[in-house]
């Protein structure tokens, strides 16, 4: 099966989110790429160009499109995660406008989790600084598939190539340590409007697409027969109506991969198997069903099956574990220490767990690993070694983001407190070169 078949007559979505470093102009930017790609409802236009005489600015600040909450505008800084959905006749887009600020990197780890595509920002001015080398580790230790360097302000430094060369040579050297796959490198004016939408006059030495054609032809679309499937029950529908007396059905949204009628299934975490005897989707028998999609599975055995547990290929199933080691981003102002207990939160399961020991915590500044830090701190990234009260199905981050992934919470009132990506090793990976 080809993603092609999967997706024919679809319009394809791509997930992308932002980040740049405090007045990179990236709220600019993402204001420009709505604005200019005509995204932007009148009503909402004239909202931002009354914000903007308010504050004695003579053309209206795109950034405003963005920057919606009252301390963001009165500070001219983003401090929360601002989603935006818009498209074009080529694809439809789900933006994170992350923001820029050391004390907010729980924020883009927030917004860049989904994401397939990270737009990095560096003023042409200041070059590759702390800040873009966090936004890279970031981007590298959460797997996106693609980063986009947008050079900004190149208006300011005469839209000069050799400025340009030299700060996407030095980030394309410091993404390929990180094991970062795919890199382009856009020189842009986001206050001018330069390669945002709209080819720039003043760069005609560059040859390369501009911001939104870059977003709108990027592959994103990938074959989900690629990955081994992965069926998070959410929900067990047994009507035991006269209609249907005996309908046994785990709904749920398929994580990855594709079900057929007819594979046979592992259920996890008890280890049972079966065999998929049918699949609904929308109300329609189906014989093959694929992510993301949701669909009501039956199994071919009356088993014990709840929320929580999850079908997968006998022939590619997890190994369900209590014991984890993952790589994490703290993202609660109350410490994460050894001893402490929360809950594991995996797919629409959710354990009680005990924080064993936390090795190392990465140092932000350097990408340095300081062993045994004594517990993590509201944004800090860091290796944790966790046990679980009852096993798990944890596939490794780097071969599923969807169910490698985590959250620990706070069992006392429900607060998120960590996001976690299994197996995942800072070492080797994110060091300075």
């Amino acid at each position: 099966m080809s993603s092609t078949t999967i997706e024919a007559g679809t319009t394809s979505l791509l997930r992308f989110a932002t980040a740049g470093s405090v007045d990179d102009g990236k709220s600019t930017l993402v204001g420009r790429l709505l604005h200019d790609s005509k995204a932007v409802l009148a009503d909402q236009l004239e909202a931002v160009e009354h914000a903007s005489r308010s504050r004695g600015a003579a053309a209206p600040d795109l950034a405003l499109l963005t920057d919606g909450l009252r301390a963001e505008r009165e500070q001219g800084i983003t401090i929360d995660v601002a989603y935006r959905y818009f498209a074009t006749p080529r694809r439809r887009f789900v933006l994170a406008d992350t923001p820029g600020h050391v004390q907010y990197t729980r924020n883009m780890v927030t917004g860049a989790s989904t994401a397939e595509l990270a737009v990095v920002l560096v003023d042409a001015r200041n070059g590759v600084v702390e800040q873009t080398r966090r936004h890279a580790a970031v981007a590298a230790l959460l797997r996106v598939p693609h980063v986009v360097l947008a050079v900004n302000k190149m208006d300011l430094v005469d839209y000069a190539e050799p400025v340009f060369a030299a700060i996407a040579e030095e980030f394309g050297r410091y993404a390929s340590s990180l094991g970062v796959p795919d890199v382009t490198a856009i020189p842009v004016s986001a206050l001018a409007g330069d390669n945002v939408v709209e080819p720039s006059a003043h760069m005609d030495w560059y040859g390369g697409p501009t911001v939104l054609e870059h977003l709108e032809t990027v592959p994103v679309v990938a074959d989900p027969s690629g990955e081994p499937a992965r069926f998070p029950v959410q929900y067990v529908i047994r009507p035991q109506t006269t209609e249907h007396p005996d309908y046994r059905g785990y709904a749920g949204q398929i994580a990855s991969g594709v079900l057929r009628v007819g594979e046979p299934v592992t259920v996890l975490p008890s280890g049972r198997t079966s065999t998929v005897a049918a699949i609904d989707a929308l109300g329609q028998p189906v014989d093959v069903a694929w992510a993301p999609q949701s669909v009501t599975v039956r199994l071919a055995d009356d088993l014990d099956v709840s929320r929580g547990d999850l079908i997968a290929p006998t022939a590619a199933a997890p190994t369900p574990t209590q014991d984890v080691e993952a790589t994490v981003c703290h993202v609660a102002d109350r410490p994460l220490r050894p001893g402490d207990r929360v809950l594991l939160k995996h797919t629409t399961r959710t354990v009680k767990a005990i924080v064993k020991a936390v090795p190392s915590r990465l140092a932000l500044d350097d990408l340095s690993q300081h062993a045994d830090p004594g517990g993590l701190a509201a944004n800090d990234i860091g290796r944790v070694v966790l046990r679980t009260a009852e096993p798990l199905a944890l596939d490794a981050y780097a071969d599923s983001r969807r169910t490698g992934s985590f959250l620990l919470i706070d069992p006392a009132d429900g607060t998120t407190l960590t996001a976690g990506m299994a197996g995942t090793s800072l070492g080797g990976r994110l060091r300075a070169p």
